[in-house]
């Protein structure tokens, strides 16, 4: 059987995603009566509308993935990955309100569903309910059959430093770095962090971590370049200004690189 699983890209500020897995059937192929019975099953139904969604939801057609969404849960109100993605699409269309209500229904049916309670908590995160949000976040890792625990102890974090509560954030980022070294959001993050403690070297490991493993972008650089002026290595600072000029001349952080507003 297909399994829709929600998936938040664990970055910063990443929203939510879906993907779907493939169990490959054993055995002989089933007999056309079989298929048709299988067809006409209303969960099956609804699996296979909600797995046609969430293609139309990652290509950006809004508008298919709801009606595709529409007939899964017609021919199946119970099947709860539907209303999670309901909930996403709603959250992209900026329908706080309906994304909210799908949510609770989702939840309402599969109130353990790791993946549902990680999606619910970035949607409450991007919504100022950041107590809230961590709440559900702490919820899903603790589900012992939750594949990626990382992502949630990640976006914790960020929520947490929206409140400005650093100690939890960290301590968020460090968890998530034991599970994931290499987990981006974390990494970066947590590099933020230990520059605000003072602690450069540290924070030049992991602002170069980052750098090295996605596409660096204005905040790392920023955050070397600041790191480097701290250090006193000019070349390097150099360096970072240059990239960021190159890459993100229209960005935030080189508008505070051209007035010399370095913290």
């Amino acid at each position: 059987m297909k399994r829709l699983t929600m998936l938040l890209l664990a970055c910063a500020a990443a929203g939510c995603a879906t993907t779907t897995t493939t169990e490959t059937p054993a055995g002989p192929t089933a007999a056309p009566g079989v298929i048709a019975s299988k067809v006409d099953d209303p969960r099956n139904r609804a699996r296979i509308h909600t797995e046609l969604a969430s293609l139309y939801f990652e290509r950006g057609n809004m508008g298919v993935a709801l009606e595709e969404l529409r007939i899964a849960t017609t021919a199946d109100p119970t099947y709860a990955p539907a209303h999670g993605l309901f909930a996403l699409v709603y959250m992209e269309l900026k329908e706080q309100q309906l994304a909210e209500q799908s949510f609770q229904r989702g939840l309402g049916l599969a109130p353990q569903d790791p993946d549902m309670n990680h999606n619910y908590g970035w949607f409450l995160c991007q919504t100022q309910r950041e107590t809230e949000a961590i709440k559900y976040f702490l919820l899903a890792v603790r589900n012992p059959l939750y594949s990626t625990p990382g992502r949630s102890f990640a976006a914790a974090g960020v929520c947490a430093l929206r409140k400005n509560e650093i100690k939890d954030a960290e301590q968020y980022f460090l968890r998530a770095l034991q599970i994931d070294r290499d987990d981006p959001a974390s990494l970066l993050n947590l590099g933020q962090i230990r520059y605000r403690q003072g602690n450069f070297d540290e924070s030049r490991q992991l602002v170069n971590r980052f750098n090295k493993l996605v596409e660096p972008s204005p905040e790392s650089l920023w955050l070397a370049l600041r790191i480097e002026r701290k250090v006193g290595d000019r070349t390097a600072e150099a360096n970072f200004a240059g990239q960021l000029r190159r890459r993100y001349p229209q960005s935030r952080e080189y508008q505070l690189l051209q007035r010399g507003e370095f913290d």
